[in-house]
Protein backbone atom coordinates (compact mmCIF):
# COMPACT_ATOMS: atom_id res chain seq x y z
CA UNK A 1 0.00 0.00 0.00
CA UNK A 2 1.59 3.18 -1.17
CA UNK A 3 2.55 5.75 1.66
CA UNK A 4 0.42 9.03 2.12
CA UNK A 5 2.60 12.24 1.49
CA UNK A 6 2.58 14.44 4.07
CA UNK A 7 0.56 17.51 3.32
CA UNK A 8 2.68 20.41 3.47
CA UNK A 9 1.35 22.91 6.75
CA UNK A 10 -0.78 26.04 5.18
CA UNK A 11 1.26 29.36 5.96
CA UNK A 12 -1.01 31.72 8.25
CA UNK A 13 -2.92 34.31 6.76
CA UNK A 14 -3.07 36.38 9.16
CA UNK A 15 0.05 36.80 11.91
CA UNK A 16 -1.07 36.64 15.68
CA UNK A 17 -1.09 39.77 16.28
CA UNK A 18 -3.70 40.43 13.52
CA UNK A 19 -6.06 37.79 15.13
CA UNK A 20 -5.25 39.33 18.00
CA UNK A 21 -6.45 42.43 16.99
CA UNK A 22 -9.52 41.21 15.79
CA UNK A 23 -10.41 39.31 19.35
CA UNK A 24 -9.93 42.72 20.62
CA UNK A 25 -12.06 44.51 18.83
CA UNK A 26 -15.12 41.81 18.16
CA UNK A 27 -15.08 41.65 22.39
CA UNK A 28 -15.00 45.39 22.56
CA UNK A 29 -18.09 45.79 19.86
CA UNK A 30 -19.95 43.01 21.84
CA UNK A 31 -19.58 44.61 25.19
CA UNK A 32 -20.56 48.37 23.74
CA UNK A 33 -23.93 46.26 22.05
CA UNK A 34 -24.59 45.35 25.97
CA UNK A 35 -23.54 48.08 27.52
CA UNK A 36 -25.50 51.06 26.10
CA UNK A 37 -29.42 49.32 26.33
CA UNK A 38 -28.66 47.95 30.03
CA UNK A 39 -27.13 51.26 30.93
CA UNK A 40 -30.64 52.47 29.60
CA UNK A 41 -32.90 50.24 30.47
CA UNK A 42 -31.80 48.95 34.35
CA UNK A 43 -29.88 52.64 35.02
CA UNK A 44 -32.10 55.35 33.22
CA UNK A 45 -29.19 56.98 31.68
CA UNK A 46 -30.15 58.98 28.67
CA UNK A 47 -29.85 57.21 25.29
CA UNK A 48 -27.37 59.61 24.00
CA UNK A 49 -25.28 59.73 26.81
CA UNK A 50 -25.32 56.40 26.92
CA UNK A 51 -23.80 55.75 23.87
CA UNK A 52 -21.27 58.21 23.95
CA UNK A 53 -20.16 57.31 27.61
CA UNK A 54 -20.15 53.77 26.80
CA UNK A 55 -18.36 54.16 23.05
CA UNK A 56 -15.62 55.68 25.02
CA UNK A 57 -15.45 52.87 27.44
CA UNK A 58 -15.44 50.22 25.17
CA UNK A 59 -12.56 51.97 23.05
CA UNK A 60 -10.71 52.28 25.81
CA UNK A 61 -9.12 49.09 25.28
CA UNK A 62 -8.06 49.02 21.30
CA UNK A 63 -7.00 52.33 22.08
CA UNK A 64 -4.23 51.52 25.10
CA UNK A 65 -2.36 49.43 22.20
CA UNK A 66 -1.30 52.88 20.84
CA UNK A 67 -2.08 55.11 22.68
CA UNK A 68 -2.69 54.12 26.30
CA UNK A 69 -2.21 57.78 28.15
CA UNK A 70 -5.87 58.84 25.86
CA UNK A 71 -7.02 55.34 26.67
CA UNK A 72 -6.66 55.58 30.40
CA UNK A 73 -8.51 59.25 30.20
CA UNK A 74 -11.32 58.29 27.87
CA UNK A 75 -11.74 55.39 30.47
CA UNK A 76 -11.97 57.34 33.13
CA UNK A 77 -14.03 60.17 32.20
CA UNK A 78 -16.78 57.40 31.16
CA UNK A 79 -16.69 55.14 34.10
CA UNK A 80 -16.73 58.49 36.61
CA UNK A 81 -19.83 60.00 34.72
CA UNK A 82 -21.98 56.55 33.73
CA UNK A 83 -22.83 56.00 37.73
CA UNK A 84 -23.29 59.63 38.46
CA UNK A 85 -25.63 59.62 35.36
CA UNK A 86 -27.74 56.40 37.28
CA UNK A 87 -31.34 56.76 38.88
CA UNK A 88 -31.00 55.84 42.09
CA UNK A 89 -34.17 54.08 42.14
CA UNK A 90 -33.37 52.17 39.30
CA UNK A 91 -29.65 51.68 40.15
CA UNK A 92 -30.88 50.05 43.57
CA UNK A 93 -32.27 47.01 41.43
CA UNK A 94 -28.96 46.54 39.59
CA UNK A 95 -24.93 46.27 40.49
CA UNK A 96 -23.80 49.65 40.78
CA UNK A 97 -21.77 51.28 40.82
CA UNK A 98 -20.09 48.78 37.93
CA UNK A 99 -22.50 47.19 35.74
CA UNK A 100 -21.04 44.24 34.23
CA UNK A 101 -20.33 45.45 30.59
CA UNK A 102 -18.47 48.16 32.18
CA UNK A 103 -16.96 45.62 34.98
CA UNK A 104 -15.92 43.51 31.83
CA UNK A 105 -14.37 46.36 30.00
CA UNK A 106 -12.17 47.96 33.24
CA UNK A 107 -10.61 43.91 33.42
CA UNK A 108 -10.08 44.34 29.71
CA UNK A 109 -8.52 47.76 29.70
CA UNK A 110 -6.29 46.93 32.65
CA UNK A 111 -5.11 43.54 31.17
CA UNK A 112 -4.19 45.31 27.66
CA UNK A 113 -2.86 48.54 28.88
CA UNK A 114 -0.50 46.40 31.74
CA UNK A 115 0.59 43.46 28.57
CA UNK A 116 1.65 45.74 26.28
CA UNK A 117 2.90 49.33 27.94
CA UNK A 118 4.07 47.38 31.23
CA UNK A 119 2.83 47.18 35.04
CA UNK A 120 3.21 50.64 36.23
CA UNK A 121 0.98 52.14 33.74
CA UNK A 122 -1.11 48.95 34.03
CA UNK A 123 -1.00 49.62 38.06
CA UNK A 124 -1.58 53.17 36.80
CA UNK A 125 -4.76 52.41 35.36
CA UNK A 126 -5.99 50.31 38.18
CA UNK A 127 -5.47 52.50 41.14
CA UNK A 128 -7.61 55.08 39.15
CA UNK A 129 -10.69 53.00 38.22
CA UNK A 130 -10.64 51.92 42.04
CA UNK A 131 -10.87 55.28 42.99
CA UNK A 132 -13.17 56.76 40.60
CA UNK A 133 -15.35 53.77 41.47
CA UNK A 134 -14.93 54.60 45.19
CA UNK A 135 -16.15 58.42 44.65
CA UNK A 136 -20.00 57.18 43.18
CA UNK A 137 -21.31 56.62 46.67
CA UNK A 138 -19.92 59.56 47.94
CA UNK A 139 -21.07 61.68 45.26
CA UNK A 140 -24.67 59.88 45.18
CA UNK A 141 -25.41 58.74 48.90
CA UNK A 142 -28.86 58.60 48.38
CA UNK A 143 -27.84 55.46 45.84
CA UNK A 144 -26.21 53.19 49.26
CA UNK A 145 -29.03 55.22 51.73
CA UNK A 146 -30.31 51.93 52.76
CA UNK A 147 -28.14 48.73 54.00
CA UNK A 148 -29.05 46.49 51.53
CA UNK A 149 -28.03 49.10 48.90
CA UNK A 150 -24.76 49.80 51.04
CA UNK A 151 -24.12 45.95 50.88
CA UNK A 152 -24.49 45.78 47.33
CA UNK A 153 -22.44 48.82 46.46
CA UNK A 154 -19.73 47.35 48.77
CA UNK A 155 -20.05 43.52 47.28
CA UNK A 156 -19.98 45.72 43.43
CA UNK A 157 -16.71 47.48 44.41
CA UNK A 158 -14.74 44.39 45.93
CA UNK A 159 -15.61 42.18 42.91
CA UNK A 160 -14.74 44.73 40.55
CA UNK A 161 -11.06 45.63 42.22
CA UNK A 162 -10.31 41.76 42.93
CA UNK A 163 -11.61 40.92 39.05
CA UNK A 164 -8.94 43.39 37.70
CA UNK A 165 -6.46 42.74 40.32
CA UNK A 166 -6.36 39.40 39.09
CA UNK A 167 -6.33 40.48 35.37
CA UNK A 168 -3.69 42.60 36.39
CA UNK A 169 -1.30 40.23 38.02
CA UNK A 170 -2.24 37.51 35.24
CA UNK A 171 -0.91 40.18 32.49
CA UNK A 172 2.50 40.76 33.90
CA UNK A 173 2.95 37.27 33.96
CA UNK A 174 1.59 36.31 30.32
CA UNK A 175 3.33 39.47 29.27
CA UNK A 176 7.04 37.92 30.90
CA UNK A 177 6.02 34.51 29.75
CA UNK A 178 6.04 36.53 25.92
CA UNK A 179 9.27 38.11 26.68
CA UNK A 180 11.26 35.26 27.95
CA UNK A 181 10.04 32.81 25.08
CA UNK A 182 10.94 35.82 22.58
CA UNK A 183 14.38 35.90 24.26
CA UNK A 184 15.06 32.28 24.39
CA UNK A 185 13.78 32.55 20.27
CA UNK A 186 16.82 34.62 19.67
CA UNK A 187 18.94 33.16 21.67
CA UNK A 188 18.34 30.08 19.62
CA UNK A 189 18.39 31.57 16.36
CA UNK A 190 21.89 33.04 17.30
CA UNK A 191 23.35 29.44 18.64
CA UNK A 192 22.42 28.49 15.42
CA UNK A 193 23.59 31.28 13.57
CA UNK A 194 26.98 30.55 15.07
CA UNK A 195 27.07 26.87 15.00
CA UNK A 196 26.54 27.28 11.11
CA UNK A 197 29.18 29.41 11.11
CA UNK A 198 31.39 27.44 13.58
CA UNK A 199 30.53 24.48 10.88
CA UNK A 200 31.65 26.79 8.19
CA UNK A 201 34.89 27.92 9.49
CA UNK A 202 35.77 23.75 10.48
CA UNK A 203 35.36 23.31 6.87
CA UNK A 204 37.24 25.51 5.42
CA UNK A 205 40.14 24.68 7.68
CA UNK A 206 39.52 20.78 6.74
CA UNK A 207 40.04 21.88 3.19
CA UNK A 208 43.24 23.88 3.96
CA UNK A 209 44.33 21.15 5.92
CA UNK A 210 43.98 18.65 2.94
CA UNK A 211 45.32 21.31 0.31
CA UNK A 212 48.08 22.04 2.70
CA UNK A 213 49.00 18.20 3.37
CA UNK A 214 48.77 16.94 -0.55
CA UNK A 215 48.66 19.24 -3.07
CA UNK A 216 50.93 21.71 -1.28
CA UNK A 217 53.87 18.73 -0.33
CA UNK A 218 53.36 17.36 -4.18
CA UNK A 219 54.20 20.79 -5.92
CA UNK A 220 57.48 21.18 -3.42
CA UNK A 221 58.66 18.32 -4.13
CA UNK A 222 58.01 19.06 -7.63
CA UNK A 223 60.00 22.25 -7.32
CA UNK A 224 63.02 20.65 -5.42
CA UNK A 225 63.33 18.22 -8.07
CA UNK A 226 63.27 20.55 -10.83
CA UNK A 227 65.71 22.94 -9.08
CA UNK A 228 67.83 19.94 -8.41
CA UNK A 229 68.32 18.42 -11.68
CA UNK A 230 71.29 20.17 -13.09
CA UNK A 231 72.99 18.64 -9.83
CA UNK A 232 71.75 15.21 -9.66
CA UNK A 233 71.50 14.48 -13.80
CA UNK A 234 75.20 16.29 -14.39
CA UNK A 235 74.64 14.70 -18.32
CA UNK A 236 71.92 17.08 -19.34
CA UNK A 237 72.60 20.08 -21.99
CA UNK A 238 71.02 23.60 -21.13
CA UNK A 239 67.93 23.04 -23.26
CA UNK A 240 66.92 20.22 -20.67
CA UNK A 241 68.29 22.77 -17.59
CA UNK A 242 65.73 25.57 -18.98
CA UNK A 243 63.37 23.86 -18.99
CA UNK A 244 63.59 22.15 -15.26
CA UNK A 245 64.24 25.72 -14.29
CA UNK A 246 60.74 26.80 -15.70
CA UNK A 247 59.22 23.66 -14.47
CA UNK A 248 60.54 25.22 -10.84
CA UNK A 249 59.78 28.64 -11.44
CA UNK A 250 55.99 27.58 -12.27
CA UNK A 251 55.65 24.89 -9.23
CA UNK A 252 57.34 28.11 -6.80
CA UNK A 253 54.65 30.57 -8.09
CA UNK A 254 51.75 27.41 -7.77
CA UNK A 255 53.64 27.29 -4.20
CA UNK A 256 52.39 30.71 -4.05
CA UNK A 257 49.25 31.03 -4.82
CA UNK A 258 48.64 27.97 -2.58
CA UNK A 259 49.89 29.42 0.71
CA UNK A 260 47.73 32.58 -0.52
CA UNK A 261 44.42 30.27 -0.80
CA UNK A 262 45.63 28.63 2.68
CA UNK A 263 45.51 32.28 4.41
CA UNK A 264 42.42 33.15 2.88
CA UNK A 265 40.70 29.46 4.20
CA UNK A 266 42.19 30.16 7.61
CA UNK A 267 40.55 33.22 8.61
CA UNK A 268 38.97 31.32 11.80
CA UNK A 269 38.91 34.90 13.94
CA UNK A 270 41.49 37.08 11.74
CA UNK A 271 41.82 39.15 8.73
CA UNK A 272 42.76 37.72 5.91
CA UNK A 273 46.40 38.78 4.93
CA UNK A 274 46.34 40.22 1.87
CA UNK A 275 48.98 39.42 -0.73
CA UNK A 276 49.68 41.43 -3.75
CA UNK A 277 47.60 39.40 -7.01
CA UNK A 278 48.23 39.66 -10.88
CA UNK A 279 46.50 42.28 -12.48
CA UNK A 280 46.68 43.22 -16.86
CA UNK A 281 50.62 44.39 -16.30
CA UNK A 282 51.03 40.06 -15.38
CA UNK A 283 49.89 39.00 -19.04
CA UNK A 284 53.06 39.28 -20.80
CA UNK A 285 55.01 37.04 -18.31
CA UNK A 286 51.77 34.51 -18.11
CA UNK A 287 52.29 34.51 -22.01
CA UNK A 288 55.79 34.00 -21.53
CA UNK A 289 55.64 30.79 -19.33
CA UNK A 290 53.24 29.42 -22.22
CA UNK A 291 55.32 30.56 -24.37
CA UNK A 292 58.39 28.06 -22.98
CA UNK A 293 56.19 25.29 -23.14
CA UNK A 294 56.51 25.37 -27.00
CA UNK A 295 52.79 26.95 -27.70
CA UNK A 296 52.41 29.44 -30.21
CA UNK A 297 51.45 32.39 -28.22
CA UNK A 298 50.29 35.55 -29.48
CA UNK A 299 49.54 38.73 -27.36
CA UNK A 300 48.30 42.11 -28.12
CA UNK A 301 46.98 44.84 -25.55
CA UNK A 302 44.99 47.71 -25.95
CA UNK A 303 44.72 50.65 -23.28
CA UNK A 304 45.73 52.18 -20.62
CA UNK A 305 45.85 48.56 -18.55
CA UNK A 306 47.38 50.37 -15.38
CA UNK A 307 44.21 52.68 -14.52
CA UNK A 308 41.86 49.61 -14.41
CA UNK A 309 40.34 48.53 -11.13
CA UNK A 310 41.93 45.57 -9.09
CA UNK A 311 39.06 43.30 -9.31
CA UNK A 312 38.69 44.09 -12.69
CA UNK A 313 42.23 43.09 -13.06
CA UNK A 314 42.56 40.32 -11.06
CA UNK A 315 39.32 39.09 -12.24
CA UNK A 316 41.15 39.53 -16.31
CA UNK A 317 44.51 37.85 -15.46
CA UNK A 318 42.71 34.50 -13.97
CA UNK A 319 40.28 34.50 -16.98
CA UNK A 320 43.10 34.70 -19.37
CA UNK A 321 45.87 32.16 -17.29
CA UNK A 322 42.76 29.63 -17.61
CA UNK A 323 41.36 30.38 -20.93
CA UNK A 324 45.60 29.79 -22.10
CA UNK A 325 45.22 26.55 -19.60
CA UNK A 326 42.07 25.65 -21.69
CA UNK A 327 43.71 25.72 -24.69
CA UNK A 328 47.21 24.02 -24.16
CA UNK A 329 45.43 20.87 -22.31
CA UNK A 330 42.28 20.65 -25.11
CA UNK A 331 44.10 21.93 -28.21
CA UNK A 332 47.96 20.45 -28.61
CA UNK A 333 49.44 22.21 -31.18
CA UNK A 334 47.53 24.99 -32.25
CA UNK A 335 48.43 28.73 -32.32
CA UNK A 336 46.65 30.69 -29.82
CA UNK A 337 45.64 34.64 -29.89
CA UNK A 338 45.09 36.48 -26.76
CA UNK A 339 43.78 40.04 -27.30
CA UNK A 340 43.23 42.81 -24.16
CA UNK A 341 41.03 45.82 -24.57
CA UNK A 342 40.89 48.41 -21.80
CA UNK A 343 39.52 51.46 -22.01
CA UNK A 344 37.77 54.07 -19.59
CA UNK A 345 34.44 51.76 -19.63
CA UNK A 346 35.06 47.95 -19.66
CA UNK A 347 38.03 45.48 -20.14
CA UNK A 348 37.52 43.11 -22.98
CA UNK A 349 39.20 39.67 -23.42
CA UNK A 350 39.38 37.85 -26.66
CA UNK A 351 41.27 33.91 -26.50
CA UNK A 352 41.52 32.29 -29.14
CA UNK A 353 43.23 28.71 -30.60
CA UNK A 354 43.17 27.37 -34.46
CA UNK A 355 42.39 23.57 -34.67
CA UNK A 356 44.34 21.28 -32.78
CA UNK A 357 46.97 19.57 -35.13
CA UNK A 358 45.89 16.36 -32.26
CA UNK A 359 42.95 15.35 -30.91
CA UNK A 360 41.46 16.75 -27.86
CA UNK A 361 42.01 15.36 -24.36
CA UNK A 362 39.04 13.85 -23.03
CA UNK A 363 38.20 14.87 -19.70
CA UNK A 364 37.33 18.07 -17.22
CA UNK A 365 34.02 18.65 -16.45
CA UNK A 366 33.84 22.03 -17.41
CA UNK A 367 34.54 23.81 -14.01
CA UNK A 368 37.23 26.12 -15.97
CA UNK A 369 34.43 27.48 -18.20
CA UNK A 370 32.16 27.67 -15.13
CA UNK A 371 34.33 29.29 -12.91
CA UNK A 372 35.21 31.53 -15.56
CA UNK A 373 32.15 32.53 -16.53
CA UNK A 374 31.12 33.44 -12.68
CA UNK A 375 33.92 35.52 -12.39
CA UNK A 376 32.70 37.65 -14.92
CA UNK A 377 29.08 37.62 -14.05
CA UNK A 378 30.40 38.94 -10.51
CA UNK A 379 31.02 41.91 -11.91
CA UNK A 380 28.41 42.48 -14.42
CA UNK A 381 29.94 41.48 -17.51
CA UNK A 382 29.16 39.47 -20.34
CA UNK A 383 30.82 36.06 -21.01
CA UNK A 384 31.28 33.47 -24.02
CA UNK A 385 32.61 30.26 -25.48
CA UNK A 386 32.15 28.03 -27.68
CA UNK A 387 33.79 26.53 -31.44
CA UNK A 388 34.39 28.89 -33.75
CA UNK A 389 34.13 28.34 -37.98
CA UNK A 390 37.52 26.90 -38.60
CA UNK A 391 37.30 24.38 -36.01
CA UNK A 392 38.89 26.19 -32.96
CA UNK A 393 37.79 27.86 -30.01
CA UNK A 394 37.25 31.31 -28.77
CA UNK A 395 36.55 32.63 -25.12
CA UNK A 396 35.36 36.31 -25.23
CA UNK A 397 34.58 38.39 -21.86
CA UNK A 398 34.16 41.84 -21.06
CA UNK A 399 34.43 43.60 -17.56
CA UNK A 400 32.66 46.66 -16.67
CA UNK A 401 34.60 48.78 -14.78
CA UNK A 402 32.84 50.04 -11.78
CA UNK A 403 34.69 52.21 -9.05
CA UNK A 404 33.27 52.14 -5.53
CA UNK A 405 31.07 54.38 -6.03
CA UNK A 406 29.46 53.12 -8.56
CA UNK A 407 29.97 55.07 -11.59
CA UNK A 408 32.44 54.24 -14.52
CA UNK A 409 36.28 54.44 -13.04
CA UNK A 410 38.13 56.85 -15.34
CA UNK A 411 41.36 56.40 -16.89
CA UNK A 412 43.57 58.06 -17.79
CA UNK A 413 45.36 58.29 -21.19
CA UNK A 414 48.15 60.78 -21.13
CA UNK A 415 50.31 58.05 -18.83
CA UNK A 416 49.86 55.81 -21.90
CA UNK A 417 48.78 57.18 -25.06
CA UNK A 418 49.84 54.80 -27.33
CA UNK A 419 48.88 50.88 -26.99
CA UNK A 420 50.74 48.03 -26.19
CA UNK A 421 51.07 45.47 -28.81
CA UNK A 422 53.05 42.44 -29.16
CA UNK A 423 53.13 39.60 -31.71
CA UNK A 424 54.58 35.99 -31.40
Amino acid sequence: MARRRPRPERALRFSRRTLALAALGAVSLVLFSILVPLQTVLYGTPLPLAFILGAALCAAPMLAISRPRLAIAMFSVAAFSLPLLANPTLATTAPWPWSVPALLTFVLVVGVTTFVHGARLGAFLLVIGVLLSLTAPLLRPEAVATAPTAGSATADLIVTSSVATAMYLVAILVAGRVRVSAELTREREHSALEESRRALVEERTRIARELHDVIAHSMSVIQVQASTARYRLPDIGEAEVSEFESIAATARSSLTEMRRMLGVLRTEDQTAELAPQQGLTDIPALVDSIRRAGVTVGLEITGSVADAPQTAQIAAFRIAQEALSNAVRHASGAAVTLRVRADADAIGLRIRNERASAPPVAGGGGYGLRGMRERVELLGGTFTAGPTSDGGWEVAAVLPLIDATGRPAATDSAENPHPIEETP
